[in-house]
């Protein structure tokens, strides 16, 4: 990991590792990230926001004017919608606020054509009011081409109101419709025929010890009622939980929604507090998985020995050596023995390694027997880069320098040692069913594959295929 000129100790940065974005991903209230020229953009509260340039290292330097709070961005057409809030929600004492669009052709802010049009109000409330404006959420719905805006906090009711897509003005004479209770940062999303809307419960802004946590319902329309999945009302306090509290990372808010491709989708938030870097607020990036219709918050891969097994059949990811038999007595099954039993040893790197090639050598598919040519060690590789959500790995035998790479030949194979070129790097991403796809950094429009049962091989992502995915069990 790179060392940043922070005001965070050395330990506890080191101790970020995969488990975090890197560089200063310092933000509160993240706006759904946004692709803007190979870029990526989130905006957050007072002001500003985050720019990466790969998806994982992210710094400052993303603009908007208006400060304010808790925005949304999206991009209609060529143009970019970001909706926030000024004041509301108790800040600065009170619940008046008001949510306000604008729109850029752009957000990177050294383009000569970057420029924010004039801020314009689309929905208010007053101090008495049993609603906030703020914490918008943007969905321009994929059926009809309608744009929609949710907000809302805790303090009242959730509330939905319809823009013009064409100018992210209010449309004329709509009325605002109550659709939930008892959350905020509300986001809404299309899947399948369904509306689901995420909204983000529990105690706000006090850091470790704030119980923020992200829960949904979904409908068949827009406008409601959004059941959770026992059929409890969100306007009667239903949610079904989609990500909480990790281990050292609290207050898990504000959900944004990327498609990344086809089968593959990742959900960003931030945790209020991240004790491995220091108790501030940060963004934060997981897979997004689907499991019987509902969204789940998936979690990082860790570095780990692990075992990789084809979805194909289900044989697993192996070196092409020469199986060697474990040695063990023989005995009758039909015969009980009285003898003590005495566990048998497992078979080690030492009691094979010295029959295998010295050179590269294939990969094959085979019967997964816990063996040492069939133990694949997963680590991040510190300064090798990254992707939205992740950083690139090697895949190495346990206890070796022998590396999985990708050929020429759209192939692969494990040579002798690592030694972190881009064809022994793999971008490994979970799938919204929650295999795993590998990709070579060296041509990332292949994945691994199955190209049978017991031949991998490189070839094009087909989210519909088993033959491209992957199960990751840990040993």
């Amino acid at each position: 990991m790179k060392r940043y000129a922070i005001t965070l100790c050395a330990a506890a940065c080191a101790a970020v590792g995969a488990m975090a974005q890197d560089g200063m991903p310092f933000i509160h209230d993240p706006s759904t990230i946004a692709e803007c020229d190979g870029k990526y953009y989130t905006f957050g509260t007072g002001g500003g926001g985050l720019i990466s340039e790969d998806g994982w290292t992210w710094h400052s330097g993303a603009e908007r004017p208006g400060r304010g709070a808790a925005p949304d961005v999206l991009k209609i057409g060529d143009r970019y919608l970001v909706a926030y809030s000024a004041t509301g929600g108790g800040l600065g004492g009170g619940h008046k606020g008001q949510v306000l669009t604008m729109w850029n052709s752009t957000l990177d802010p050294s383009s000569p054509e970057f420029s924010f049009s004039a801020p314009i109000v689309v929905a208010e409330s007053l101090d008495d009011e049993d609603c906030d404006a703020i914490d918008a959420g943007l969905l321009l719905d994929p059926t009809t081409g309608r744009l929609w805006c949710s907000y809302g906090t805790y303090f009242g009711f959730i509330r939905l109101v319809e823009l013009d897509p064409a100018t992210g003005e209010r449309m004329p004479g709509n009325e605002a419709i109550n659709i939930a209770i008892d959350c905020e940062a509300t986001d809404l999303v299309y899947r399948d025929g369904w509306y689901y809307l995420l909204g983000t419960h529990g105690t706000c802004c006090d850091g470790a010890n704030s119980t923020y946590n992200i829960v949904v319902g979904r409908s068949r329309h827009v406008t409601g009622p959004y059941l959770d999945n026992m059929g409890r009302d969100m306007l009667l306090g239903g949610g079904k939980m989609v990500k909480s509290a990790e281990e050292r990372r609290f207050g898990a808010g504000h959900f944004g929604r990327t498609v990344v491709d086809d089968g593959v989708e990742k959900m960003s938030f931030h945790f209020e507090a991240d004790l491995d870097r220091g108790g501030y607020s940060v963004l934060a990036i997981r897979p997004l998985l689907w499991q019987d219709g509902w969204p789940v918050g998936g979690d990082l891969l860790e570095d780990g020995l692990y075992r990789i097994e084809s979805a194909r059949r289900g044989y697993a990811l192996e070196l092409a050596v020469d199986f060697q038999r474990m040695e063990m007595p023989r005995r009758r099954f039909w015969e009980i023995d009285t003898a003590a039993i005495v566990p048998l040893p497992d078979q080690t790197l030492a009691d094979v390694a010295g029959a295998w090639a010295e050179g590269a050598i294939p990969a094959r598919l085979g019967d997964y027997m816990a063996r040492p040519h069939q133990r694949w060690r997963i680590e991040a590789v510190p300064d090798a880069g990254g992707f939205l959500g992740g950083q690139y790995c090697k895949i190495v035998i346990d206890g070796t320098g022998r590396a999985l790479a990708a050929t020429d030949r759209k192939e692969v194979e494990v040579v002798p040692a690592f030694d972190g070129s881009d064809s022994q790097l793999w971008r490994i991403e979970q799938a919204v069913d929650g295999t795993y796809r590998i990709i070579p950094k060296s041509d990332e429009s292949l994945v691994l594959i199955s190209a049978g049962d017991s031949t991998p091989s490189l070839g094009a992502w087909d989210a519909w295929s088993d033959n491209c995915k992957w199960r990751l069990r840990g040993i």
